[in-house]
């Protein structure tokens, strides 16, 4: 069973850094792709990064290209994000998700089937 928890989110300025973690509880973690995703307010929930299980594919939202990163430990369980120059439109609510799929391109949510409950990531200009 995959439960994920994140953390690491807050309020910071423009600019800055900020590492996003997610841990799952669960015994196949390293079987699975996993993807971050946001929610701004008013907005639909959007893909922003993805990592193949044994982390030796990525793929990134346009938006993002070049600023965030994302990682995993499979020894740890965890999955990272981590955030450089940081933007106002970078605000928003951030979900850890876990596919059956080793890999998935182009990601949708549909292609995930387990979510964390999401985190606060706020840009302040």
């Amino acid at each position: 069973q995959v439960q994920l928890v994140e953390s690491g989110g807050g309020l910071v300025q423009v600019g800055d850094s900020l590492r996003l973690s997610c841990t799952d509880s669960g015994q196949t973690f390293s079987r699975r792709a996993m993807a971050w995703f946001r929610q701004a307010p008013g907005k639909d929930r959007e893909f922003v990064a993805t990592i193949s299980r044994g982390g030796g594919f990525d793929d990134y939202a346009d938006s993002v290209k070049g600023r965030f990163t994302i990682s995993r430990d499979n020894t740890e369980n965890t999955v990272f994000l981590q955030m450089n120059s940081l933007k106002p439109e970078d605000t928003a609510v951030y979900y850890c998700a876990s596919s059956r799929y080793s890999r998935v391109s182009d990601p949708q949510s549909r292609d995930f089937d387990s979510w964390g409950q999401g985190i606060q990531v706020t840009v302040s200009s």
